[in-house]
């Protein structure tokens, strides 16, 4: 039954536009244009009565006219039913202007838009009401649908969306496909034409697609969840190029996803967005999922604090000098040494400080979060970091968390606990949205800052709640610890995808480089198919206010005790920035990003399995002289070739070599 009603709604979203009479199809319809000028998205009715919308991007289709709508009910014992005989009421219009600061992501942002609502009706039946708030930003359009306050309608029920996104020509995408609705959102992100989407399973958001039209490209994804279920893709029937919205249905009833009362206001799905740019590198420095976000609900965000962090668990406790590392206060403090040492805030301790009742049968029973295994003195922990100006995160699971929530966080409040690491999520149904709010809500009360894992993919909550510092929901550098997925061509479909909607929980700095050729995965003591270059790229290219140092403390020094190569360049990156730029890329292979904090630019350049030279530009870069420091590839994996120099603001380009598996890792200074 679920994938009739599925195939019913896919069907709806195909042979719609047949219906569409020539004034139907935009002639006199709510029309919006961004400040630009270059992007347009207007709102019409079909013949059936749904609703439609098109964007343009410099006068030419980006998405065709394509359907707007969900399946309503308000009676526990009646099934949803789509909106299909409505008529345009009113609109109005409006200007806006978004003005917010981001944790680690932009100091300001100050972006202006142009706002349409408009009020429909059912012209019979039920007469049921529906709003659409449209919106166009430069750099992009977004829309979403209201069902407000109305008569008989105390609750609100939504079985499915009806939402399509319909593409003019068969673009070139980039997508991960997911076979489960229940799912951690990891997986590589592939490249599909636009009409070989695959026809089972789901696709997470975003869908990256370059249309043909020089670097014209465009990103659909979401923002604002809230109330309401998180959306897949799915493909469209008969191989039409696009995709339609899906919502995760609630796991005791597949028939429905959003069953709310009904609020002040009315209930809105989250903002359905189209982030356009004349370049698909340019996509990095989009701030539009953050822009449609519910601003903070944080009053005072000054205890939040940026960083990057120590970490054990990817390489598996490794403790030089210490007799047996593993769960146990001698292994933790020779982590918090190390943190202090190198300069890193912070600490996680990953699972297995917490205790376990060992006479449960589970073979990892949930733990009791609010004590330690014998050997762990978690107080004692947090004085003795103090004194190295360390503060230390907490892993818990996400279920030992959930009904002892206020206890928990109340408790790490009062030890000084930073922020905790919440995992094994693995949904994106209305429940689970709900719990991100009660928990990024609650820890904010507790002044903890939050990384989730085993997330969905971004929605803007980072904006909502600036202790939000990073987040999963993206094929890691765990996996290296068990497959050969993990390979720099991932990484740099990464950064023109997943990258480009939120942080990301990478943990990039891992530094046992080796051939994929000569790569063996294993637990311990773990390998990466990538040059150390690359692996220090990606501190600049992927966005993480919380980074986490992949490797264990011994992979960052010498034989000496000195620096191992490139272990400088990872002490001084930064993981908060002030403006990001896509300054070169070739879609899906090479990408080059630059960011700024205060007035020096860090750039980091990601090759894919070809070797090649590219040419940065430094257009970038203010007026003048600018020193310049740079961390290349070597003769091996694991070889970095540093250097220095001078180079001049417009004039010309910076000519790097770059090997296979490899990347670049720049940082200019202005010379006064």
């Amino acid at each position: 039954m679920k994938r009739l009603v599925l195939l019913m709604m896919l069907v709806m979203a195909s042979t719609w536009l047949q219906g569409c009479s020539r004034d139907e199809q935009g002639a006199g319809a709510p029309r919006l244009v961004s400040p630009d000028g270059r992007i347009a998205i207007d709102l019409s009715r079909a013949g059936d009565g749904q609703l439609a919308f098109r964007v343009t991007h410099d006068r030419a289709e980006i998405v065709a006219r394509s359907p707007i709508g969900l399946t309503l009910s308000s009676d526990e014992g009646k099934a949803a039913s789509p909106l299909l005989d409505l008529t345009i009421l009113s609109f109005a219009k409006r200007e806006g202007r978004e003005r917010y600061a981001v944790v680690g992501t932009a100091r300001e942002v100050d972006r202006p838009y142009a706002a349409l609502m408009v009020h429909a009706r059912e012209r019979s039946g039920e007469q049921r009401l529906l709003d659409v708030e449209l919106r166009a930003y430069d750099g992009g359009a977004a829309f979403r649908l209201v069902v407000p306050p109305q008569a008989r309608m105390g609750l609100v029920r939504i079985g499915e969306e009806t939402t399509a996104f319909r593409f003019p020509a068969n673009y070139a995408c980039l997508g991960v496909h997911q076979s489960e609705l229940a799912n951690s959102h990891e997986g590589e992100y592939m490249p599909v034409a636009a009409n070989a989407l695959k026809r089972r399973g789901y696709y997470d958001l975003p869908l990256v697609c370059r249309t043909g039209r020089g670097g014209e490209t465009l990103a659909i994804s979401e923002s604002n969840v809230e109330n309401y279920a998180g959306a897949y893709l799915v493909a469209l029937p008969e191989r039409h190029p696009g995709v339609a919205v899906k919502l995760t249905p609630h796991l005791e009833n597949p028939k429905l996803a959003v069953d709310t009362p009904m609020v002040e206001g009315g209930v809105a799905s989250p903002w359905r967005v189209i982030m356009i740019a004349d370049r698909p590198e340019a996509l990095v420095a989009s701030t539009l999922i953050d822009d449609l976000a519910a601003p903070s609900r944080v009053l005072d965000p000054r205890w939040i604090t940026p960083g990057k962090a120590a970490w054990g668990w990817w390489s598996g406790l490794m403790a030089r000098d210490v007799d047996t590392p593993g769960h146990n206060q001698a292994t933790y403090r020779y982590y918090i040494d190390f943190a202090g040492r190198f300069g890193l805030p912070y600490y996680m301790i990953d699972w297995g400080w917490a205790w376990r009742d060992p006479s449960r049968q589970e073979k990892n029973p949930l733990a009791d979060i609010t004590r330690t295994t014998d050997g762990v003195n978690l107080p004692a922990l947090v004085r003795y970091a103090r004194e190295r100006k360390v503060r230390l995160w907490l892993w818990v699971n996400w279920k030992a968390l959930d009904g002892r929530m206020e206890e928990a966080l109340a408790l790490y409040q009062r030890l000084g606990i930073a922020g905790i690491k919440v995992d094994y999520l693995d949904r994106q149904d209305q429940e689970m949205v709900a719990f991100y709010h009660r928990l990024l809500s609650t820890a904010a009360k507790h002044h903890l800052m939050v990384n989730i894992h085993a997330s969905f993919v971004p929605r803007g909550l980072d904006r909502t709640y600036p202790n939000y510092m990073t987040q999963e929901g993206v094929m890691g550098v765990e996996y290296n610890r068990w497959s050969k997925r993990d390979t720099a061509g991932n990484h740099v479909r990464l950064a023109y995808t997943r990258a480009i909607i939120g942080p990301m929980d990478y943990a990039p700095g891992a530094f046992r480089n080796v051939t994929p050729a000569a790569f063996v995965a294993r637990k311990h003591a773990p390998e990466v198919m990538t040059t150390r270059a690359h692996q220090l790229a990606m501190f600049v290219v992927f966005p993480s206010p919380l980074t986490m140092l992949a490797d264990a403390p011994g992979a960052y020094v010498d034989a000496q005790g000195g620096l191992a190569p490139g272990a400088d360049f990872v002490r001084l990156v930064p993981t908060a920035w002030d403006e990001t730029q896509g300054i070169a890329g070739e879609f899906g292979n090479m990408i080059a990003v630059a960011r700024r904090q205060g007035s020096r630019w860090f750039v980091g350049v990601l090759n894919d399995e070809q070797a090649r030279n590219v040419i940065l530009p430094l257009s970038f870069l203010g007026a003048g002289k600018w020193r310049l420091a740079s961390w290349r590839d070597g003769a091996t994996p694991k070889a970095v070739v540093t250097g220095s120099g001078q180079v001049h603001a417009g004039r010309g380009g910076l000519r790097v070599r770059l090997e296979a598996n490899g990347g670049a890792a720049l940082m200019l200074t202005p010379q006064r």
